[in-house]
């Protein structure tokens, strides 16, 4: 029998290869780690965990995951993929417009999924250690961001509809090879917090100025 409580099974650092069948009969699940496997794949079955409201797949071998992961309608708090050789997501993600936390940091994405578009719930989005070169026009329709991390990518410029995110806090842009920043950046009215070290690209605007000057902290 798979070690759990009620409602928890952490199978962390199992050196598991594939993901035991008993899972899938264990319907009243809200977390499950599966992370610091070696897990190169994860069956269909896993749209069957419907109260899920954690999932951590982090740390494995993982080159897709399973569309029947936009089954998971009560995926509510937290989704780690981060540390896998991912380059896409599967559509059926954007079905996730509850889910507050994704992490896709350390994959192989060379653009922000689309389905992300759709996680309208979004509070903290990390996207860091990927080949990002640029991000999509879509981003100001994630409303309730507040954290926005793409620290190691190769973004040369960020779109101008990250000044509509009205929520957001953070944005750590650091070590890539940026050559200019948006003005909208300095309208966000609840930023507290622009990373910008390892970034010696180009000169810094003007408006960095006004942004400190209202007690955000600027990181260079």
């Amino acid at each position: 029998m798979l070690p759990s409580s009620r409602h928890t099974l952490n199978l962390r650092n199992k050196q598991l290869r594939q993901v035991p069948e008993d899972i899938w009969q264990q319907t009243d699940l809200e977390t499950l780690v599966l992370s610091e496997n070696q897990l190169s794949e994860v069956p269909e079955q896993i749209g069957l965990l419907e109260r899920l409201r954690t999932l951590d797949l982090g740390h494995n071998a993982l080159a897709r995951v399973p569309e029947s992961l936009g089954d998971l309608s009560g995926l509510t708090d937290f989704l780690y993929l981060h540390d896998n050789r991912l380059t896409s997501l599967p559509s059926s993600l954007s079905r996730l417009r509850k889910l507050r936390y994704l992490n896709i940091s350390e994959n192989r994405f060379s653009a922000l999924p689309d389905a992300v578009s759709e996680m309208q719930s979004l509070v903290e989005l990390r996207v860091s250690d990927n080949q990002l070169a640029s991000l999509p026009d879509w981003m100001g329709r994630l409303s309730r961001l507040q954290e926005l991390h793409l620290r190691n990518n190769r973004l040369i410029s960020v779109s101008e509809s990250v000044g509509e995110l009205p929520e957001l806090r953070q944005i750590d842009l650091r070590g890539n090879p940026i050559e200019n920043l948006p003005r909208s950046l300095a309208r966000l009215p609840r930023l507290e917090k622009l990373d910008l070290r390892w970034v010696d690209s180009f000169e810094l605007p003007d408006w960095i100025d006004d942004l400190e000057g209202r007690g955000c902290l600027v990181y260079r």
